[in-house]
């Protein structure tokens, strides 16, 4: 009895010290975060640095500072998950991308958007798996086979849509940052999409069946994503419009707007779908329907809380992957040969700067032959800025590399470890070498006016801050019944159509919008008048 009372409470014992160390660890973490913030803050007027690339040279700092305390043994405080990045972190930052995107200049530019996405992807996945099977077969990094090699062309395909938030303004470059981040949204959806699909099939026998499974495969994926997140998203606008939670309590509000955003996630992964596809398009609804129904406090307090969610998961995301870079245990397995490294970094760094160029100008090119105004067409300087920005390579390729080429978080072959450690080089190198250089570039290729107008920051009450008076999606401000500008004259033939697609397509989708699905569903303009609501007290508000 006396050896089980002992042996029970060492092991308690041990437990308790691990529970502090763990506690410790999330200490010194959550202080990095406000290290982060307060830094970042600091160096908010440099034209080359950015918050993302602040916290990612913290944790490399870091990261050295324990390599050093620990002797060489660690170089991180909290273990890297596929799962806590893509459960956890990703969600957040692809739901408030998806509600605050300017959603005119987003359609506007729809087909160019999911040419670069979707098509553009394929293209870059296709070059950078061909090209790697063409050198890595001559060096000596361990054995590969086909679906390591298309693996390979999917993880480095993956643009870093996070930190192109950080280094595009999409009030000073809207049509720039709309093709960017649009673009870079689709992709990641679907680089996931055909990582995963390379996952579940046997590439190594492939004939004519299985391609085209494959393709159908991932035409399904795509297509069933999109329609979970905007089914989810009109869930979510009809049941807030019936029950009008305001009345008793915004909490409800914001809380079922957060719950329901994150359950089109979770439902998407249970599924086997692209949850980033599904939450970015549930996010796009919800901001055209689900917004507008909830009272005044609800939208500023949901607004701030989706910015807030994820401007803190975009910091963790790079302040870990700079620490991560330095985890001994990879490097080790590749210590006895640096220069093999160092080569294949550089030849995929290289695959993935001609991977991007083979389609971004290319298609550039075929968007400018279908858009009859000059303004609307992509000038030569803004597809050199769309090729520049889309070369940053973060945290979803880290994601996917771990995925492929490691078992529970650990490397034990030296090919998966060279792949490891090649692609944190590309991450740290890209993130830093193109994400300083971005707004330089902008600045010398596409210099803005001096006298920008300052209509969307002047404020009728001075004594208000601007983040209060001009919602983040607010009742004037960018609908998607702004899309088509001024209205256009019904079209008389097909040839009306194909010259002015974006106009009549906005045509037909504004009376079918206003017909049916707004008063279904509310909206801007369809909002119940409710007496005792916040709204009671701001009639202009009412109907608008």
């Amino acid at each position: 009895m006396e050896a089980y009372m002992s042996s029970m409470g060492s092991k308690l014992q041990m437990l308790t010290t691990s529970d502090h160390a763990s506690v410790v660890s999330m200490n010194l973490f959550v202080a990095l975060l406000c290290a982060c913030i307060v830094i970042g803050h600091l160096l908010e007027e440099n034209r080359w640095m950015n918050e993302s690339i602040t916290a990612l040279i913290i944790g490399l700092c870091t990261g050295v500072v324990i390599l050093l305390i620990s002797g060489g043994r660690s170089s991180h405080l909290l273990v890297f998950s596929e799962d806590l990045f893509f459960i956890y972190l990703l969600p957040p930052i692809i739901f408030n991308a998806g509600f605050q995107v300017k959603k005119k200049q987003f359609f506007r530019n729809f087909i160019t958007i999911m040419l670069f996405g979707a098509v553009g992807t394929l293209i870059s996945c296709f070059i950078i798996s061909l090209g790697a099977m063409q050198f890595f077969k001559k060096m000596d990094i361990g054995p590969l086979d086909i679906g390591d090699y298309l693996a390979i062309g999917a993880i480095f395909a993956a643009t870093d849509s996070v930190c192109t938030l950080q280094v595009l303004n999409q009030d000073e470059t809207p049509l720039l940052y709309s093709l960017v981040f649009g673009e870079g949204v689709v992709n990641d959806a679907t680089s996931v999409v055909l990582f995963n699909a390379i996952q579940n099939f046997d590439i190594t026998n492939i004939n004519a069946t299985i391609a085209w499974d494959f393709f159908r495969n991932f035409i399904y994926l795509f297509v069933a994503s999109t329609m979970l997140g905007v089914l989810t998203g009109l869930i979510s606008a009809y049941i807030i419009r019936k029950l009008y939670f305001g009345r008793h309590s915004t909490d409800r509000e914001v809380a079922l707007m957060m719950l329901m955003a994150y359950l089109s996630y979770m439902l998407a992964e249970l599924f086997y779908l692209s949850g980033i596809l599904t939450v970015f398009f549930c996010g796009i609804v919800m901001s055209h329907y689900t917004w507008h129904n909830v009272t005044e406090s609800s939208r500023i307090t949901a607004k701030h809380a989706f910015a807030t969610l994820s401007f803190v998961a975009e910091t963790f995301i790079f302040l870990y992957v700079g620490m991560d870079a330095l985890d001994i245990e990879k490097w080790r397995f590749v210590s006895d040969s640096p220069g093999t490294s160092v080569a294949v970094s550089s030849i995929l760094l290289g695959l993935v700067m001609v991977g991007r160029a083979a389609f971004v100008f290319p298609l550039s090119f075929l968007s400018n032959l279908a858009k009859k105004s000059p303004n609307e067409k992509i000038s030569f300087k803004q597809q050199f800025i769309i090729w520049w920005a889309g070369l940053m390579r973060g945290a979803v390729s880290m994601a996917l590399a771990y995925n492929r080429f490691t078992s529970a978080g650990h490397t034990h072959l030296r090919g998966n470890a060279i792949m490891i450690t090649s692609t944190i080089t590309v991450v740290l190198f890209s993130t830093v070498l193109f994400g300083l250089m971005t707004k330089p570039f902008i600045k010398i290729l596409l210099p803005q006016p001096k006298h920008q107008s300052r209509s969307m920051t002047i404020s009728s009450d001075p004594t208000t801050p601007k983040s209060f008076t001009v919602p983040l999606l607010g009742e004037a401000q960018d609908s998607l019944d702004d899309l088509g500008g001024q209205d256009t004259g019904r079209p008389s033939s097909i040839r009306a159509l194909l010259t002015t697609p974006t106009h009549t397509v906005h045509r037909y989708w504004r009376k079918f919008d206003n017909a049916f699905m707004r008063p279904l569903f509310g909206g801007r303009g369809f909002v119940p008048f409710v007496p005792g609501s916040p709204t009671e007290r701001n009639p202009q508000n009412q109907w608008q």
